[in-house]
C-alpha cells in the first residue's frame, strides 16, 4: 500500500470509530458495485447511513469537506440506489448520506469532523 492508500485507511478507521461511538452500527466497509465504492455503510437506530470520508494532511490542501461537489453528491446517492437495489428497499428511518472528515497535522491529534445529510 503506498502513502497515499495508507492515509486513506488511516482515516477511514477514526472514521470508523466516531460514528461507532456516535451508536451507528457499521455494516460494511469499502462496498463496491460498477458505479463505484461507498467507504462505510451503517445503520442509526433504523436509518441506513451511506458514509463517504475524505482525509486530508493538515496544509495548503482544501478542507476535506470541500471534496464533495455536486456531482459526487449525485453519485453517492446513485451508489445508495444501487445498494438498495441490491439488498432491498429503504428502511422505515430512510436513507442518509453522511461525510466524515479527517484532517492529519504534522503533530498531534487528527481533526475528525461528522456531518449528516451532506447529499
Amino acid at each position: 500500500m503506498n502513502a497515499r492508500g495508507a492515509l486513506g485507511r488511516y482515516g477511514e478507521n477514526l472514521a470508523a470509530r466516531r460514528l461507532a461511538e456516535s451508536g451507528i452500527v457499521i455494516l460494511t466497509r469499502n462496498w463496491r458495485c460498477r458505479d463505484g465504492e461507498i467507504d462505510l455503510v451503517g445503520r442509526d437506530v433504523d436509518a441506513l447511513v451511506m458514509c463517504e470520508v475524505k482525509t486530508r494532511r493538515a496544509g495548503p490542501y482544501e478542507h476535506p469537506m470541500a471534496a464533495v461537489t455536486p456531482a459526487k453528491a449525485r453519485r453517492l446517492r446513485r451508489l445508495a440506489e444501487r445498494w438498495l437495489e441490491r439488498y432491498g428497499g429503504p428502511p422505515p428511518g430512510g436513507v442518509r448520506i453522511d461525510l466524515v472528515g479527517v484532517v492529519v497535522p504534522r503533530r498531534g491529534a487528527p481533526a475528525v469532523e461528522h456531518v449528516k445529510g451532506v447529499a
